[in-house]
């Protein structure tokens, strides 16, 4: 298990803080009593109680103090009474804009052609500064033309990973039972451990990892499992929605993200010599139909997300 949360007493935690002390990090988040690591478990202390596992070794190292009186830590549910998406054991510090950290996020999930890509993205504190200038933030909120300009100079100044689920394989792994949120977990989880390699491989050393929320950090742990994957690194990773507005790694990674696929479907309209529209509206019904007439059916599963049900209202305009 790579990761576990206790909830423990005043009295407790100052126990495990004297218990750590000689394996104390210098920084800790917003909030925190303490920080620590233990070989490849980093300990995160918070002063309401919750204490938080992550890593290698996460479930041996809590299960140090199971026996003292702790208990699972449960997330408080907002004032409807429904608990929000993104209150979590994962929720990132306060204070997260100059932090040091990977960001991960990905385009083309809404789109009936073209791929997924999913792009993670590290900068250096002097990286952070030298991109402040260019505006960076969510690529959806940003126009084609700003997004070809904006990309090279953020790839110019970041170390990075980009991967691609072409639609070949999307269909056919959808075929075999694999959901999107499955297929964008698998994608993350490679791209950020491509970076954290390629930061060790350079000395960089980020504080951690921040994820554009897709589904509930535990549904995204599972569907890595579910893949025979594992999160086993000793940096703390974080989930939030609309990550991109929160750090500048994050939106930078929507950036090329898009930048990626924005070139795939240029691609894509050489090769049909057909329009391509972004999305999945009418338009695209239609433009799909043109496929079916020009080339048949089965193109479309070399250039679209087959499930969606676009396929079967472009079936009914042919």
């Amino acid at each position: 298990m790579s990761h576990e949360v206790l909830k423990v007493s005043t009295s407790q935690l100052g126990k495990m803080k004297e218990h750590y002390k000689s394996l104390l990090k210098p920084n800790t988040p917003q909030n925190a009593a303490f920080a620590a690591k233990v070989g490849s478990c980093t300990i995160t202390a918070y002063n309401s109680g919750k204490v938080l596992f992550q890593g290698g070794a996460a479930s041996a190292e809590a299960s140090r103090w199971k026996s003292s009186g702790s208990t699972a830590s449960k997330p408080a549910k907002a004032a409807t009474g429904k608990k929000s998406v993104d209150e979590h054991d994962y929720s990132p510090p306060s204070q997260l804009v100059t932090r040091s950290l990977l960001g991960s996020d990905e385009a083309g999930t809404g789109d009936y052609f073209g791929p997924i890509t999913v792009a993670c993205t590290y900068l250096t504190p002097d990286q952070m500064k030298e991109v402040e200038h260019m505006g960076i933030r969510d690529s959806k909120t940003i126009k084609d033309p700003v997004i070809r300009e904006l990309a090279p100079e953020i790839i110019k100044h970041s170390t990075y990973s980009l991967l691609t689920l072409s639609n070949a394989k999307y269909n056919e792994l959808q075929a075999k039972g694999y959901n999107q949120g499955r297929m964008k977990a698998m994608m993350h989880h490679k791209a950020i451990e491509n970076v954290l390699r390629k930061c060790r491989e350079q000395g960089l050393d980020p504080e951690g990892v921040f994820v554009d929320q897709f589904c509930q950090p535990g549904v995204y742990f599972n569907y890595l499992r579910q893949s025979k994957m594992s999160w086993t690194s000793d940096k703390p990773i974080y989930f939030a929605t609309k990550a991109e507005s929160l750090h500048v790694s994050v939106a930078a990674a929507s950036v090329i993200a898009r930048y990626a696929f924005i070139r795939e479907m240029d691609n894509l309209e050489s090769e049909l010599g057909l329009p391509v529209p972004k999305g999945a509206s009418g338009k695209v019904d239609a433009a799909a139909a043109a496929v079916v007439r020009k080339y048949g059916r089965e193109k479309l599963r070399m250039c679209t997300k087959l499930h969606f049900a676009n396929t079967g209202k472009a079936e009914r305009l042919v």
